[in-house]
């Protein structure tokens, strides 16, 4: 069977405002609102292609309803239509067939309904229907009943002129139960000061142990511009997020979706995703951090002490140059870390391994050597120093 898919339409106004008037203060120049054809109902028109397509509604953007309007006395009073569906036969001859009412409405007699909204409650009543069947992989392509209920809009009674329309077949409807949304193994950011110019999508690590959550460190200079997606080439924008300044960064929409920083410099981006309750979604929160990053342990002459002001990092001018430790203070296998306020350091630890910043992703129990491997261990000695460009993500010890 040959497969439709819905193409975005603009929709036209098809009603003029609301206008209510006492039924007993009517006159020639203000109408009297009639419900004595409530019970008559309206038309909901069957889709001319109904008969001989599939309607693949977990693809389409949109299904176009159009109906005819409630008669209230053939004044064209604002109404508000919901969809109902139902997968039961019984429906086109008992309206109290178990059917659900889609939560968006309409105030157009042509109307685009939702299809992702309508693809979930499809295959929530297919589950329902079917407790037993396995919704990953058995919903059928299936005939779906519609009707349309009707009310007066901009009123204080949600029911008044309720009435309904007939109820249409789609003989054959896919619906699809979408996965259930899973944490990427990390995040890119792209923009105007990041590595080469919105063309390199800088990988942006997952925190230590902290499942959803990402970090990086970039430049950004006073009105720079960035992106962000949870896979190359794919720019989420400044709408797709939240955003926590701390800062003082200024951090707005540079009017084509991209994040626009007033007031540039070093920055910790901290990435925290959060599956929704329908598990089917992720949103997400930007928290962003002045630039910060240390050594600690040994290399730091012994001191343990997370954000140690002595053993800071210093940062250079712009996206070109390196971050350079204090000397270190001891012998021994390199620690170092960005800061993010209240995680734990060791969350947002790095070593280096083959001339590039390497990010934490095991439990160093003991140490990098013994835990991760020779090659992840870097020796430091009294006097050396550490350099990062944090850009290009490559460091060396010297």
């Amino acid at each position: 069977m040959k497969k439709i898919f819905f193409k975005l339409m603009l929709l036209p106004a098809m009603v003029l405002p609301l206008l209510f008037t006492s039924c007993s203060d009517d006159n020639d120049s203000n109408p009297t609102l009639d419900l004595s054809h409530v019970a008559d109902g309206f038309v909901l028109n069957t889709p001319a292609y109904a008969e001989n397509y599939t309607y693949d509604v977990a693809k389409a953007k949109y299904l176009t309803l159009s109906c005819t309007q409630p008669n209230y006395g053939d004044i064209p009073y604002v109404v508000r239509y919901y969809v109902q569906v139902a997968l039961d036969k019984k429906f086109l001859t008992d309206p109290t067939t178990t059917h659900k009412e889609l939560a968006t409405s309409y105030t157009t007699a042509k109307m685009a309904v939702d299809a992702e909204e309508l693809n979930s409650t499809l295959v929530d009543m297919f589950q329902a229907a079917n407790p037993d069947a396995d919704p990953d992989t058995s919903i059928p392509e299936m005939p779906v009943y519609v009707r349309l209920r009707a009310v007066l809009d901009g009123t204080t009674n949600p029911h008044l002129g309720e009435c309904y329309s007939n109820i249409i077949t789609l003989p054959s409807v896919k619906a699809t139960n979408k996965p259930s949304a899973k944490y990427p193994e990390k995040l890119f950011v792209v923009g105007s000061s990041i590595q080469d110019a919105w063309s390199s999508w800088k990988p942006v690590a997952p925190v230590y142990g902290m499942e959803g959550n990402y970090y990086t460190m970039v430049y950004v200079p006073d009105g720079g511009t960035f992106n962000w997606g949870t896979s190359k080439d794919d720019s989420r924008g400044y709408s797709s997020l939240a955003i926590n300044d701390n800062a003082g960064a200024e951090i707005s929409d540079d009017g084509e979706g991209n994040l626009k920083v007033a007031h540039g410099g070093w920055f910790v981006l901290h990435f925290v995703g959060e599956i929704t309750a329908d598990k089917k979604d992720i949103n997400y929160t930007l928290n962003v951090y002045p630039g910060k990053a240390y050594i600690i342990g040994a290399s730091a002459g012994g001191n343990w002490d997370d954000e140690a002001a002595d053993w800071a990092m210093t940062p250079p001018a712009d996206q070109t140059g390196e971050w350079v430790s204090p000397a270190f203070g001891g012998d021994g296998e390199l620690r170092a870390y960005i800061k993010i306020p209240e995680l734990d350091w060791w969350r947002t630890e790095f070593t280096i391994y083959k001339g590039e910043v390497f990010w934490r992703d095991c439990n160093l129990v003991d140490n990098w050597a013994k835990n991760k491997g020779a090659d992840y261990s870097v020796a430091c000695s009294v006097g050396q120093k550490l350099y990062v460009n944090f850009d290009k993500n490559t460091a060396k010890v010297e």
